[in-house]
């Protein structure tokens, strides 16, 4: 794959990425990490700094979004387990299993 493609995939993935798919940020930073700071010692690595350039741009912003993500996702899940009873109707039609007992 030539280094113009690289950087044209990696743009795609980091743009589809804001239509909440946060874990084609995860994907794409994964991905392209060793092409954007790799050592440039391997005949895989992107060869011209023109375009190592936006694919560092690319693979930094994506997993700082996906990092956000992640945190905003673990954030929702830890409030809505310890909150749920507490939300009474609220939070029963929030869950799709309602369990049983006492909360």
């Amino acid at each position: 794959m030539s280094d113009e493609d690289k950087v044209s995939l990696c743009r795609k993935y980091f743009y589809i990425g804001f239509a909440c798919l946060p874990f084609l940020w995860l994907v794409n930073s994964v991905w392209f990490f060793k092409y954007a700071f790799g050592n440039g010692s391997s005949h895989e690595d992107v060869s011209s700094s023109t375009a190592r350039k936006p694919l560092r741009r690319y693979v930094t912003y994506s997993m700082i979004g996906s990092a956000v993500w992640i945190v905003a996702i673990v954030a929702w899940i830890t409030t809505f387990q310890l909150k749920r009873a507490q939300w009474e109707a609220t939070g029963d039609y929030l869950s799709f299993n309602i369990p049983r007992g006492i909360p």
